[in-house]
């Protein structure tokens, strides 16, 4: 038997992070192994209860939550991964991982992978097309990470620009291509 392609899915703190609901139950039904690990931020988005409902697994969410079991519990999800897939990917999250950051979980986990990483933008406009930004994005892609969007419309402030996450199915589409390509 053939053993589920493992990701991490990180989520993060943006209005973008219901969609990332939707994202780690279409992954389980295609088949993969859902990791999810949140930051606290995306606490006030989403529930550690609703992504470990439809993930299957336990939900990280601190660097000093007590394990099941004796385990350095971000490096062997980092090992394990076939792949790293932070939904969303706010601005902040990408600056701390271009300066390699570690300060919470997530951070160790990206960091310390060697899968290949996928990154679902999610911001406003104006924090998206900010030089720092942009300079962040083009050092991760300078390193082999993949992007997956944004694009244009709605977005959260009200107004309409780029900035919004892709839907779903296109990010699940991304990442199953990725975890394909990796045999």
């Amino acid at each position: 038997m053939k053993q589920a392609k493992r990701v991490v899915l990180g989520v993060t703190g943006s209005i973008a992070a219901f969609k990332a609901a939707e994202i780690a139950g279409a992954l389980v039904r295609a088949g993969a192994c859902v990791h999810v690990v949140m930051t606290r931020e995306a606490e006030e988005f989403v529930t550690p209860l609703t992504m470990q409902t439809l993930s299957r697994n336990k939900v990280y969410r601190g660097m000093f939550d007590m394990p099941e079991s004796w385990d350095v519990e971000h490096v062997s999800l980092a090992d394990e991964a076939d792949l790293v897939l932070v939904a969303p990917a706010t601005a902040n999250v990408i600056g701390k991982l271009a300066s390699g950051i570690c300060d919470d979980f997530l951070g160790c986990i990206v960091t310390a992978t060697k899968a290949p990483v996928l990154l679902a933008p999610a911001m406003n406009d104006g924090m998206y097309r900010h030089p720092i930004t942009q300079e962040n994005i083009a050092k991760l892609k300078k390193i082999g990470y993949a992007f997956i969007g944004p694009r244009e419309g709605r977005l959260a402030c009200g107004r309409d620009g780029v900035g919004r996450m892709c839907e779903p199915q296109e990010i699940v589409a991304e990442a199953l291509r990725l975890l394909n390509k990796k045999r």
